[in-house]
């Protein structure tokens, strides 16, 4: 009968063991778990931040560009859209440029454009290819990189893409 109590007290025991090994298990995966899903929690705020200061970047640059292209816009100006900047056409061409701040090309227009002088009778309006759904459905924009040459209601005149400088966009001017 000893043999038996030692036989059960064996199996006890290993079948104790086996659970506290399964719970513990279980317990890391958990543990991995919710490091896991901190560490996402982490780089979504960290993501939302950059996107946030990346958008107050531009908010701060298109001010600045307006501001300017207010004191310019007889001259000619490169200045953020805004629909009231189309009855410019009267005075000379209004062309919009569908930019987006992570496109390259679009990178190097815009620093092409903010570098020299614009034009005489040009008003170049910045229009946010990410924010800027009607315009684009309106226009049929897909890409970004995308210029519209528009009269003073906002019609379509020309569109079409890769101008880096003034002197090619004024080429493509009808």
């Amino acid at each position: 009968m000893n043999k038996n109590y030692i036989v059960a007290a064996i199996i006890a025991v290993v079948v104790l063991a086996g659970g506290a090994f399964a719970f513990s298990q279980s317990t890391n995966n958990e543990n991995a778990e919710a490091e896991r899903m901190a560490m996402e929690k982490k780089n979504e705020t960290a993501a939302m931040e950059r996107e946030a200061m990346e958008k107050d970047k531009m908010a701060k640059e298109d001010d600045a560009m307006e501001k300017a292209g207010d004191a310019m816009s007889v001259k000619g100006s490169y200045t953020a859209y805004d629909q009231a900047k189309l009855a410019n056409a009267e005075k000379g061409d209004v062309v919009l440029f569908f930019h987006a701040s992570w496109c390259p090309k679009c990178q190097e227009s815009e620093k092409n454009f903010t570098s020299s002088s614009t034009p005489d009778g040009l008003t170049l309006l910045k229009v946010d290819y990410d924010d800027s759904t009607e315009l684009k459905q309106k226009y049929g924009v897909t890409i970004q990189h995308t210029f519209v040459q528009v009269d003073k209601d906002g019609n379509e005149l020309k569109q079409w893409n890769g101008s880096y400088s003034y002197d090619e966009l004024k080429t493509q001017l009808n």
